[in-house]
């Protein structure tokens, strides 16, 4: 009996408390999906932060390379890259925002595990 209140004490609940790292830093987490190197500058302390600004660097990428070949390969790119991976980025923007604001470290979909900031 001891053994089963105790384990419940130690799980983590979510409705718990968060943490003052997430708390603190939870615009700068929002904001590195929009301007990335904003939190590498201003908040390098937080792992919460820096977490988002690598996951914002990464989308930030995606963007570029989703440009690039939409606009070198004639045709296809203007009818299928662009728009559907304008759309893919732009749902993975929305989904990181979101993580950010709940104050979660979850992995973008398909792009997210990749680590280019530690």
């Amino acid at each position: 009996m001891t053994e089963k209140v105790k384990s419940e004490e130690t799980s983590l609940d979510p409705h718990q408390e968060e943490s003052s790292d997430v708390k603190e830093n939870k615009g700068m987490a929002i904001l590195a999906y929009i301007i990335f190197f904003i939190p590498l500058l201003a908040a390098k302390d937080s792992k919460f932060a820096m977490y988002h600004a690598n996951q914002g660097l990464i989308l930030f990428l995606c963007w570029v390379g989703v440009s690039v070949l939409g606009t070198i390969l004639p045709f296809i790119g203007w009818l299928l890259i662009l728009p559907l991976g304008s759309l893919f980025l732009i749902i993975m923007l929305v989904l990181g925002i979101i993580n950010a604001a709940n104050g979660q470290e979850k992995p973008l979909p398909l792009i997210g595990k990749f680590k280019l900031i530690k």
